[in-house]
């Protein structure tokens, strides 16, 4: 496969484009166009509703080529990722990935703050914890299209099912870690070669 000239990164929930894996991946972009590297890079602050991330997603790579495009996505933005790769069949990499989130986040009805800014607040209804079932792939259609890096240590998410979930992909599997990937930039050189962006 060709480098993407195309590269999407989807952040989690409650998360934001600030997130410093977000920024890290940013500033690798930059350098990346740079040195004349012809690469687009989209990073939206997703809404709350997963119907409407969905939408927003299609409605910013419509009209990217599938096979130049590629998406990154960080736990519910793992999931998005996965959905849009299913979908595209594209590439995807993907960070501590939701595998259920509509059970996952069925406990944060609510009132939620964001992470980046608590002054910020949204709405997670029962609605949006049906809209994440109702977007669930059956299966991945093409393993190989993955890489999931997963960090055993998450505090968040089970990595036995984010494994088994991501079975025949390419996984890297970190025997401590935590959910947030505080380590990220030691795994960031396989997320580059991946995508033949090294």
């Amino acid at each position: 496969m060709k480098p993407p000239l195309h590269l999407l990164y989807l952040h989690g929930f409650r998360s934001s484009p600030g997130s410093a894996k977000a920024q890290r991946v940013a500033v690798e972009v930059a350098r990346l166009q740079r040195t004349a590297h012809s690469l687009v890079w989209c990073c939206p602050q997703l809404p709350p509703s997963p119907a409407g991330a969905q939408a927003l997603i299609d409605s910013l790579t419509h009209d990217w080529p599938s096979e130049r495009m590629a998406v990154i996505g960080s736990s519910l933005g793992g999931f998005y990722a996965t959905v849009l790769a299913e979908q595209r069949g594209c590439r995807a990499v993907v960070l501590n990935p939701a595998v259920d989130p509509a059970d996952t986040l069925a406990g944060q009805i609510g009132e939620q703050t964001a992470w980046h800014d608590p002054a910020l607040r949204f709405e997670f209804t029962a609605a949006h914890v049906e809209e994440l079932r109702a977007m669930r792939p059956e299966r991945l259609r093409d393993p190989s299209r993955y890489l999931a890096v997963i960090a055993k240590g998450d505090e968040v998410l089970d990595w036995r099912a984010m494994t088994a979930r991501y079975a025949g992909a390419r996984i890297k599997l970190l025997e401590g870690g935590d959910h947030a990937l505080s380590d990220f930039d030691d795994h960031f050189p396989d997320l580059l070669r991946f995508l033949d962006l090294g």
